[in-house]
């Protein structure tokens, strides 16, 4: 037996609980591991509180993040005892995830965690870390460089936000953040950002073309929000979208992308393949600092998980929660 976050359906309600499991009912996969840390993202938050039909079957283990250490494997990429890491491939949605003691996964989802990262530092990066790193990647290499022009973050109090922040800071990047917490600009500040902007200057409808104001964006938000950073990206600049906290829809007309030559880039953690998500860890161990990840993340255990998803969803939590099991 082992304790998880398991969520069940009834009457159209979800129901999540810290629960006793039996091993047997752990789904198949040629690795098994003792998850050492998770950690509680908006996608996890979604699913805890059943605010938006992330659950694809039921029950389920929560937690689309893990790192832990393998206890079997019928894989010849890990052995026992590897440590090994976990985002996204639809664990915690459509398989079960990473806030649990245990779980059974398929070896190709794993990678092996990098030597410059504890467990705990791992998860304190975990998907928001990744996403974020993604993200910049796609800056660059669709041509943005430091030298290009300031950068924009929205939702940046948030996991991707506060990562996209320091990162693009530590590379070089003059960053404009996005915030709704006007009072978390020192925050904001000492992870990088020069400037601080209310998020209600983005938040609603906007006209198809404004002032031009960056080069290029991070955008955790969508909705409004995204059609109005496209809409103030300068001519040629890049958007990378990974997110729609706002929402999912997309408000905006072609005015951006055929009279500015603006350039909207999708980024997807979830599915993302290997060896993309190798190199963008690889690049997270050589810019973040526990000095970084101390200001961003901070630890629960896993029985205050269904409370801090609701705080979560309200915005009332800042950066990253990591999970200890």
């Amino acid at each position: 037996m082992f304790k998880a976050i398991l969520i069940n359906k009834q009457d159209d309600q979800y129901i999540a609980n810290l629960s006793m499991v039996d091993e047997k009912e752990l789904p198949e996969g040629d690795v098994l591991v003792k998850v050492d840390y998770s950690t509680l993202n908006y996608k996890d938050a979604l699913a805890i509180t059943g605010k938006s039909p992330v659950v694809r079957s039921f029950p389920m283990v929560a937690g689309i993040d893990l790192v832990g250490t393998v206890l079997e494997s019928q894989s010849e990429q890990f052995k026992i005892g590897d440590s090994v890491l976990l985002n996204g491939w639809g664990v915690g949605e459509k398989h079960w995830g990473g806030l649990a003691e245990k779980a059974r996964l398929r070896s190709e989802w794993l990678i092996s965690l990098p030597e410059n990262f504890a467990p705990k530092q791992a998860m304190a990066i975990g998907t928001a870390g990744y996403t974020a790193m993604l993200c910049v990647n796609a800056l660059e290499q669709n041509g943005i460089q430091p030298d290009s022009g300031k950068v924009l973050v929205t939702g940046a109090n948030g996991g991707v936000g506060s990562f996209a922040v320091a990162i693009l800071a530590k590379l070089g990047y003059e960053v404009i953040a996005s915030t709704g917490r006007l009072s978390e600009s020192d925050y904001l500040k000492s992870l990088g950002a020069v400037e601080i902007i209310d998020r209600a200057e983005l938040s609603e409808k906007g006209k198809p073309l404004m002032k031009e104001r960056w080069v290029a964006a991070i955008d955790s938000v969508g909705s409004h929000t995204l059609a109005n950073v496209c809409a103030s990206t300068q001519y040629g600049g890049v958007v990378a979208a990974c997110g729609l906290a706002q929402g999912m829809d997309f408000p905006a007309t072609v005015a951006p992308f055929i009279l500015r030559g603006v350039t909207l880039k999708g980024v997807d953690s979830v599915m993302c393949p290997k060896p993309l998500r190798v190199q963008a860890w690889q690049r997270l161990s050589e810019i973040v600092d526990d000095e970084l990840l101390a200001k961003i993340s901070r630890e629960i255990s896993l029985d205050e998980v269904i409370s801090a998803a609701e705080k979560l969803l309200k915005g009332e939590v800042r950066g990253r929660i990591v999970v200890k099991i």
